[in-house]
């Protein structure tokens, strides 16, 4: 598992006093409130405040402190360290834990990894690229299980499924 998790992308530069404007990669944008550090490249830095707009995030962040500097963090990854991240609840897991977990039905198929996670809103779609691509909503009744110390999910077969 990774050590560090995204929890937001700086999108673009906010005022004129080094403050980026960041789009949460988070289900709640209110978690950004009680982080107090960062990791930028692998480099710490501490956050000076924070504000909450509709759906991005504005950050005073030290020692970005110019319009040119804050330019040079551009489409850069905000981290945390794993240790740091929200507590998930029970059936509930972090999409980065899920990226690269092979898929495969009950019947030992193997259809691919998973190459992305689309959020739909009302339920997340698993975007399995192998052979072929195939797109697997992560319902109850689709997912069987989900192992992510052994990189394993397993789906009902597709000719079980029904729409």
């Amino acid at each position: 598992m990774k050590k560090f998790l995204s929890i937001g992308q700086i999108i673009n530069i906010h005022g004129v006093k080094g403050e980026i404007k960041v789009y949460p990669l988070t289900d709640d944008i209110k978690r950004f409130r009680k982080v107090k550090r960062v990791f930028i490249d692998g480099v710490e830095k501490q956050i000076i405040w924070c504000k909450l707009q509709a759906d991005k995030v504005i950050l005073k962040i030290e020692s970005i402190d110019t319009i040119e500097e804050a330019q040079k963090y551009r489409n850069k990854y905000i981290d945390i360290p794993r240790e740091e991240a929200v507590r998930l609840r029970e059936g509930e897991f972090f999409i980065a834990d899920l990226l690269g977990c092979t898929v495969r039905d009950e019947n030992g198929f193997v259809f691919g990894k998973i190459d992305d996670v689309i959020q739909t809103g009302s339920n997340d779609v698993y975007w399995v690229k192998g052979a072929n691509e195939v797109l697997v909503p992560a319902l109850k009744d689709v997912v069987v299980s989900i192992n992510i110390e052994n990189r394993e999910i397993i789906i009902k077969p597709l000719v079980q499924w029904q729409w």
